[in-house]
């Protein structure tokens, strides 16, 4: 029995080594034409061999409950894939949404191509018996925490392929179709070597099932790229076709606080081209661009005295986008495409146009980025420009990196930052982290070299067993400002640190894993005192029933040089506050027709007292409908001045779907501190990929409607807007 509990352990702690050294499989080639109708059953399949996956989850390397049969193939056009996912129950089945890009708590089958191999990257597609299409990309192995922090996925990106599904009295199947031209990837003597994960979800039995088997090592193991297996296709080209993508739109706005011209017209139009100049470089060139389409941001409330952040959702920054994060320590981002085209309150700057090339060069990383923004009243034009370089290591887990960002404008303005940074692979899944920026300003020309630096240094142990890490320490200077980034702090120094243990559960228990941990970090002010500062222990856990939550109680310390405001009417004088937090959270599993998340947070807040409850249902009504929303109110009571603050958030989804080509999504939120509600809803047909009809409406309403002078009208702004896309294929 020690033997059989030790080699478990050791199991774990060699799982990467053992993804290295996999043989890797040779696909076949197929001859005959593959019909795409899901059931895999004609002769182009005969001569390839199913592969039978195992359990990662609930119980890691358990036999699937169900029969479950992967298989690939290819020919010189395609990369074919295909599931055959039979069922005990086929009206168990799950199939909750027809929107694209969505899961909802569906079953599911989902494909990790590396095609780099760089055990680093990858594309992500993935269908469900209602044969929609949901497509990723991944970044960093799939790893966060520390400074690798982020959307190591991201799923705003899209590419071109096709899926058919079938469900009968057997279970449900389906079919995959890759083009090669979709792909990028590097061939040696007319070879290419790529990594492949493939997975099935039984909703129902919140059951995840995997080919190859893939220890559960680490959060999202199974969609780590360094776990995949190794294929080999033979005697294969990429084809490098031409994507010509046109827009034309219209649209009206009405402003009834202008006091002329309230109501405007606008019709314009733009393109977008596509061209694979190798198998892994390509070049995407735009012009008069438009994001009228992209769903509006979350309404966020800010309870602290730094800037919020918000993510990137426009498509034309999407591909390759993990190749362009560069983050300089924990709160900082030397390239944030956000600045490109968005003013500071999110409303967008005209974009006359520019290009990009991002790919593969042996092995390095490349993207090179260029984009003009117009004149506008309160902005001048200005030229963004973005290098980045990266190179993998030897041993195929480091990496070494640059990137160089210039912002131009007119009258001698602008803004250059550089930086390098890297991640180097200690041993096992010990990892450190290093990172440095700096940036100069045409403001501030004659300050001191150092003060325009930001370093930071971090060490991280990347698994879910027993003893876990991470360490982190920055610098940054008081003039540090990259013009196409994002920093929340300057001027400070922080010491990071957290150590937690994991117990990974057997199959007698309820649990998959829990962890417990301790977390403190101070920020330190050029006096070396202590400006913000906090320690607590944390608790977290996932449940195999796939429900999940944590815990944490933290004790803070903040020292404000300067009174901190709140509201615009509520604020916090200056001086040095100790408190204290509490806060729990619970969910339910994702593969219920109907959830509820709560979450609570009470303690003490600077000179008061703070109380939040908060929620987040969702319910699948059926697969044409789909309702969530979340729910936040925070009370702070400051008795000691009698003040009191009261913020409402609360947002509403729904998300309603015909067919896979017609779609409608409706978002509305309330923010009581703006004073603001704000719909947007987009409806799509989406005619085939490239080929989509959009209409868009905004709304923005005012709440504070007890103002005597000025005295705002109900609605702010409104916006309807149709937009066409057509893409050519050459």
């Amino acid at each position: 029995m020690r033997r059989i509990l030790f080699l478990i352990v050791l199991s774990g702690s060699i799982a990467g080594a053992l993804a290295q050294t996999r043989l890797p499989l040779t696909i076949p080639r197929v001859a005959d034409p593959v019909t795409l109708d899901g059931l895999s059953t004609e002769a182009a399949w005969d001569p390839v061999t199913p592969w039978i996956p195992v359990q990662y989850e609930p119980d890691n390397g358990a036999p699937a409950t169900e029969r479950t049969e992967f298989l690939v193939a290819y020919d010189d056009r395609y990369v074919y894939l295909a599931l055959r996912a039979f069922d005990s129950d086929p009206d168990g089945l799950r199939a909750n949404t027809l929107y694209r890009d969505r899961l909802s708590g569906d079953d599911h089958f989902e494909i990790l191509l590396d095609t780099f191999n760089d055990s680093e990257t990858a594309l992500l597609f993935t269908t469900t018996p209602a044969g929609i299409r949901k497509d990723a990309a991944i970044s960093n192995d799939a790893s966060g925490g520390g400074l690798a922090t982020g959307n190591w996925i991201n799923g705003d990106f899209n590419t071109y392929w096709d899926v058919a599904t079938t469900v009968n009295h057997e279970g449900w199947f389906a079919e995959i179709r890759v083009p090669i031209s979709s792909l990028r990837f590097q061939d040696t003597e007319g070879a290419v070597e790529m990594g492949i994960t493939l997975q099935r979800k039984i909703a129902r039995k919140t059951e995840r099932v995997v080919f190859p088997p893939v220890p559960s090592i680490a959060n999202w193991a199974f969609l780590k790229p360094s776990m995949a297996q190794k294929i080999v296709l033979e005697d294969i080209k990429s084809e490098r076709p031409l994507y010509i993508t046109a827009y034309g739109l219209g649209g009206a706005e009405e402003q009834p606080g202008t006091p002329q011209e309230p109501h405007t017209y606008s019709q314009r139009g733009g393109l977008d081209l596509k061209y694979g100049l190798t198998n892994n470089v390509t070049a995407d060139l735009t012009f008069n661009t438009d994001f009228a389409q992209v769903e509006a941001d979350d309404q966020q409330v800010n309870l602290t005295r730094f800037s919020l952040f918000y993510p990137e959702k426009r498509q034309f920054f999407q591909e390759r986008a993990g190749l362009f994060d560069f983050r300089v320590g924990t709160q900082s981002r030397l390239f944030h495409s956000r600045r490109i085209g968005l003013d500071e309150a999110g409303q967008p700057v005209k974009i006359w146009g520019g290009g990009r090339v991002v790919g593969r060069i042996g092995t390095w990383d490349m993207g090179l980025m260029g984009l003009q923004t117009a004149e506008s009243d309160a902005h001048p034009s200005e030229n963004f420009s973005v290098l980045r370089m990266r190179r993998q290591m030897r041993d195929g887990l480091s990496r070494l990196g640059g990137m160089f960002t210039s912002r131009l404008g007119p009258h001698g303005m602008y803004n250059l930052a550089f930086g390098l940074d890297g991640i180097v692979h200690l041993k096992g899944e010990d990892f450190l982290i290093y990172q440095w920026a700096q940036s100069i300003d045409h403001r501030a020309p004659d300050g001191r070299l150092i003060d325009n630096i930001r370093i930071a240094i971090a060490a991280e142990r990347r698994r879910r067993r027993n003893w876990g890490y991470n360490s982190i320490v920055e610098w940054a200077g008081p003039m540090y400002d990259p013009g196409i980034g994002f920093t929340q702090r300057r001027d400070y120094v922080l010491v990071d640190h957290t150590t937690s243990y994991t117990w990974v559960k057997g199959p007698a228990s309820p649990l998959i894993w829990h962890r417990a941990g301790l977390r403190g970090f101070a920020f330190f002010n050029p006096s070396f005192e202590i400006e913000t500062a906090e320690i607590g222990p944390e608790w977290d856990f996932s449940a195999k029933s796939g429900a999940g939550g944590s815990a944490e109680l933290k004790l803070q310390s903040e020292l404000l040089e300067t009174p901190f405001a709140l509201s615009d009417r509520i604020q916090i004088p200056r001086g040095q506050y100790n408190f204290f937090r509490f806060g729990a959270d619970y969910h339910v599993s994702h593969t219920r027709l109907f959830q509820v998340r709560p979450r609570v947070e009470t303690g003490t807040f600077y000179d008061g007292w703070q109380m939040a409850v908060g929620a987040s249902p969702v319910w699948y009504v059926s697969k044409h409908l789909e309702l969530s929303a979340s729910y936040r109110l925070t009370r702070i009571r400051f008795p000691s001045r009698n003040d009191t603050f009261l913020a409402h958030l609360g947002r509403l989804r729904i998300g309603s779907a015909l067919n896979a080509k017609f779609s409608a999504n409706a978002f509305v939120q309330l923010n009581s501190i703006q004073h603001v509600v704000s719909g947007n809803v987009r409806v799509r047909y989406n005619f085939r990929e490239g080929n989509d009809l959009w209409l868009v409406y905004n709304l923005n309403m005012n709440t504070d409607r007890d103002r005597v002078l000025p005295h705002l009208p109900t609605v702010d702004v409104q916006t309807v807007l149709i937009k066409y896309t057509h893409t050519f294929q050459y």
